[in-house]
């Protein structure tokens, strides 16, 4: 008797645990003053946020709607067609926070461990992708594929991706 009710109660706090994990999505969440807006594509920035931040949100509103090319800002920053590595890569560079652009993978290596404040960079081999002051630039996901970096509020799964941010941001 005494070894069912442990038993049932270890099932008891399993099933707890399970339920109430986390879902690893991103979800965009509108906070006045401290998350951008999505207007006509373009991400509006509340005024208030870090200088580095700022200059972030204005790299990626200067690239916004460029082709896709796969390999599009490796070679160099400055490129007619951005694949997703290398939009992150010009975004990072605009803002100071990169010297040279590099791969998704090699964002698995960047700045430090977990969301940032202000910035995260979601990676996994294949793909990465920026949240900068809560909403999503990306290349691809909820519908589109590979058309180029695009501001977007939609929610989009992040399985299989880690969360990097640069330092102190």
């Amino acid at each position: 008797m005494f070894f069912r009710l442990i038993l049932l109660l270890a099932a008891s706090l399993c099933l707890t645990q399970c339920s109430s994990t986390k879902k690893r999505v991103y979800s965009y969440d509108y906070k006045s003053g401290k998350t951008c807006m999505l207007l006509s594509g373009q991400a509006v920035p509340p005024a208030n946020l870090p200088e580095k931040v700022m200059k972030a949100i204005a790299a990626a509103n200067r690239i916004k709607d460029k082709p896709y090319r796969r390999g599009g800002g490796h070679g160099k920053i400055e490129d007619s067609a951005y694949d997703c590595s290398g939009s992150v890569s010009y975004v990072l560079h605009h803002a100071g926070l990169l010297d040279k652009p590099t791969t998704s993978s090699g964002f698995r290596k960047y700045g430090e461990k977990g969301e940032g404040k202000y910035i995260t960079i979601y990676t996994r081999n294949g793909h990465a992708f920026l949240v900068i002051a809560g909403l999503r630039f990306d290349t691809g996901g909820n519908g589109y594929r590979d058309k180029g970096p695009r501001w977007t509020d939609d929610t989009r799964s992040l399985k299989g991706f880690q969360a990097r941010h640069p330092e102190g941001l």
